[in-house]
């Protein structure tokens, strides 16, 4: 039993752990980089804004180098936090994936089921149904930061492992709703080349610089197969290895996932999240009325962000826990939850990134998708505080 005990402390620190325990520093600078885009798109710097996003570097104007490139990079760290929690971390055991785990169903189910209900009549829109189930996890956890002790450390842990499901969700529906025209020819050099990545996996190939120099040559070829190319960063991350160092079993620090995973963590926090939010959010505000507010594709994003996202986490983790199937976080209330599954409600970067798929090349129908998210998100995030600023302190005691 010593030895069990002193295994796990051998254990790295999870750096989503650290994250929280950081503040969620990434999460206050991605709200800092969408206000200031909304700020410059609504003054005479406008112009300039578009145009820098507009110029061409290459083969790819800055905007698509941002959300085909450095994206990647992203979703590179969300592949690597979503193999890492389910295979030594929160997502590692059924006790500790329940909770989260049917939270995050119901709230990709829900918010989607109200997408459809309002643009139910219109196939243009409709293809924005996934818009509004996604979670943005740096939002959340920077709103809770601003919380301090007020929210028991259970409920954030729990907030996170929802949100890396979600985003393993969103990922599955990226690859099978938004994949545009394939071609044969680079789908098979892909996937050659993801092979190669998983042979040097078996091979114990000990250095990360190999994985990365392979990554980069799958990142073109899924770009070009006509899949968005950010997948390319999750097929990464799942063949990048998960080992102890030779000679010691139970140390996992120096495993090429987290020696990987440490390196790109403060780089997407503080640069690729917060560049995409600047490029992204820049919504021009004029002219909008009642009726652009009112359109079935605007409250269908904002609805489900706010209603579906509360309406489905919320009830989803209430029927788990009456089932016995799981049991509330440790110290949290009713309260503390239903608070929480309002912030899920904040669906700023992943569903950004989703809406810019779906309505690729239709940009009146992207400027009513981003007011629609940059509203619903908005609500959710103040009223998720509210709630748990007025919620009573942590019990000492679970409520089941």
């Amino acid at each position: 039993m010593v030895d069990r005990l002193g295994a796990m402390a051998r254990r790295p620190v999870s750096l989503l752990r650290g994250f929280l325990e950081s503040g969620a520093a990434g999460g206050l600078l991605l709200m800092g980089a969408a206000a200031l885009a909304l700020i410059i798109a609504n003054s005479p710097l406008a112009a300039t804004y578009r145009g820098v996003l507009g110029t061409y570097l290459g083969p790819m104007n800055v905007a698509h180098w941002i959300n085909d490139g450095l994206m990647a990079v992203f979703f590179l760290l969300v592949g690597l936090e979503i193999k890492r929690e389910v295979l030594d971390g929160q997502l590692a055991s059924w006790s500790n994936r329940a909770l989260p785990g049917f939270a995050a169903a119901g709230g990709m189910l829900v918010p989607a089921l109200i997408f459809v209900g309002f643009n139910a009549g219109s196939a243009d829109t409709l293809r924005g149904w996934a818009i509004p189930t996604a979670t943005d996890i740096a939002f959340a956890l920077g709103v809770l930061s601003l919380l301090g002790p007020r929210v028991p450390a259970a409920l954030k842990v729990f907030l996170a492992a929802l949100a890396i499901l979600d985003d393993l969700g969103a990922v599955v529906v990226i690859a099978l709703f938004y994949t545009g025209e394939i071609s044969l020819t680079y789908l098979v050099l892909a996937a050659g080349t993801f092979g190669v990545i998983i042979v040097m996996n078996r091979l114990r190939v000990p250095a990360l610089w190999p994985f990365l120099l392979v990554g980069l040559v799958l990142w073109f070829f899924v770009l070009r197969s006509g899949v968005h190319a950010t997948i390319a960063g999750v097929l990464l991350a799942l063949a990048i290895p998960l080992r102890p160092a030779p000679g010691r079993p139970d140390d996992l620090s120096q495993s090429l996932l987290h020696q990987l995973e440490h390196a790109l963590h403060r780089p997407v926090a503080f640069l690729v999240v917060p560049v995409f939010g600047f490029a992204n959010a820049g919504v021009s505000l004029a002219g909008i009325g009642w009726q652009a507010l009112s359109e079935p594709l605007t409250l269908g994003v904002a609805v489900g962000l706010l209603v579906g996202k509360l309406a489905g986490v919320l009830g989803a983790a209430a029927i788990a826990i009456r089932l016995g199937l799981a049991v509330l976080p440790f110290r949290a209330t009713w309260t503390h939850l239903f608070g929480v599954a309002l912030l899920c409600g904040i669906g700023f970067t992943m569903s950004l990134f989703i809406g810019l798929l779906a309505f690729e090349g239709a940009p009146d129908l992207q400027e009513r998708m981003k007011i629609g998210i940059l509203g619903g998100s908005l609500l959710a995030g103040l009223l998720g505080y509210a709630v748990l600023r007025l919620a009573p302190p942590p019990t000492e005691v679970r409520r089941d």
